[in-house]
């Protein structure tokens, strides 16, 4: 009916590796096209349904939990699922792919080196995770596992916004999600 499959896009990596940018600008391509989209992020989840978590390790697997809860039903809602969440650990991840069929969980890693994220910090986050006035900072205080096989991998050090989204528009179009001629 939506002329597209639905599916989760996953999008994980470091604080500051370009997750919710890349996402907002992929959706907003495909929302364009007539597809229908939403995005969930920290915005729109660590103020709602996740206010009442921290950031110790048991509240961010319950974040996440929540999370592929929320896009479980949008997906069968018929929806492209974007969530760009740093999701540090690879087992959470892994839950919220088992949660959903084969196929409807696209895992995408914004890999970016650490130093670059911290240069992109415009709040100043990594340097008081540094000082020690943020505890549990993922990079820093806490770990962030890398995913070992995500479907799609974008290196935010060297590609552009616009490359990266291309990148993605081209996989899901390979991938069957969207018809070849879109985008």
């Amino acid at each position: 009916m939506n002329g597209h499959r639905s599916v989760i896009l996953w999008f994980t990596g470091l604080s500051g590796a370009g997750k919710s940018t890349i996402a907002h600008a992929v959706e907003a391509q495909l929302h364009q096209q007539g597809c229908r989209t939403y995005v969930l992020d920290g915005d729109n989840i660590r103020h709602g349904l996740s206010k009442d978590l921290g950031f110790e390790d048991a509240d961010r697997k319950e974040n996440i939990r929540r999370i592929a809860e929320v896009a479980k039903l949008m997906l069968d809602a018929g929806s492209i699922t974007l969530t760009a969440f740093i999701s540090p650990f690879r087992l959470e991840r892994e839950l919220a792919r088992r949660a959903v069929a084969d196929g409807d969980f696209i895992e995408i890693y914004c890999k970016c080196d650490l130093r670059v994220c911290e240069q992109r910090d415009v709040k100043g986050l990594y340097q008081k995770a540094r000082l020690g006035e943020i505890a549990h900072f993922t990079g820093i205080s806490s770990p962030y596992e890398s995913p070992e096989t995500p479907e799609i991998v974008i290196d935010t050090n060297q590609m552009s916004i616009e490359e990266c989204s291309a990148h993605i528009l081209n996989h899901l179009k390979i991938m069957g999600i969207l018809p070849p001629c879109a985008i």
